[in-house]
């Protein structure tokens, strides 16, 4: 995979290094449960992420001007989607560390990982999640000109041993080409 850049930003592969990055992030209470998943617990549960869950379609978000890293991205395929797709569609999950929060970094990254995926991967369609307490993801996706197509009102977290709501957004080629 090669590296995809913004203005401000650089999305590449995560790296075993980049294990303190993440815990930094990724152990706030504020981050993981609004996406499904529990905080990290130290370094080595990062380290255990970035080896076994990543893959080649998860991106680390740094900034452009320090390599600092800030936040993650993905493309999520039939393997990994939460949903059922088909193989020419991907499901984009993305999450910012709080000191980011607000800034636009989560859109300006997921406009050209959407531009990767349909330019590049030819992709049909993207699907993109959110529970519906996280008014931020959903902010995120109406930027993006994601349409709200249904709802799973009681969808278990595993992760988290709960029932939440989940929305659920699509965006179509044909509506990308349109933006």
């Amino acid at each position: 995979m090669t590296n995809l850049e913004t203005k401000r930003l650089i999305l590449r592969n995560w790296k075993s290094e980049d294990k303190d990055s993440l815990y930094e992030l990724a152990k706030d209470h504020e981050i993981g449960p609004r996406c499904g998943w529990l905080p990290h617990k130290d370094v080595n549960e990062s380290l255990n992420i970035i080896c076994n869950v990543f893959d080649e379609n998860t991106y680390a978000i740094a900034l452009k001007d320090t390599n600092q890293i800030i936040g993650c991205i993905s493309l999520m395929f039939k393997d990994k989607a939460n949903l059922s797709i088909l193989e020419d569609e991907a499901e984009l999950g993305y999450w910012i560390g709080r000191p980011y929060w607000n800034q636009g970094y989560v859109s300006e990254a997921a406009k050209t990982l959407i531009r990767y995926g349909f330019e590049s991967l030819h992709l049909s369609k993207i699907w993109c999640l959110n529970f519906s307490d996280n008014l931020a993801s959903a902010r995120v996706k109406e930027k993006l000109g994601f349409k709200h197509e249904y709802i799973i009102p009681n969808k278990f977290v595993t992760a988290l041993n709960v029932y939440k709501e989940d929305r659920v957004a699509l965006l179509t080629r044909a509506m990308w080409e349109k933006l």
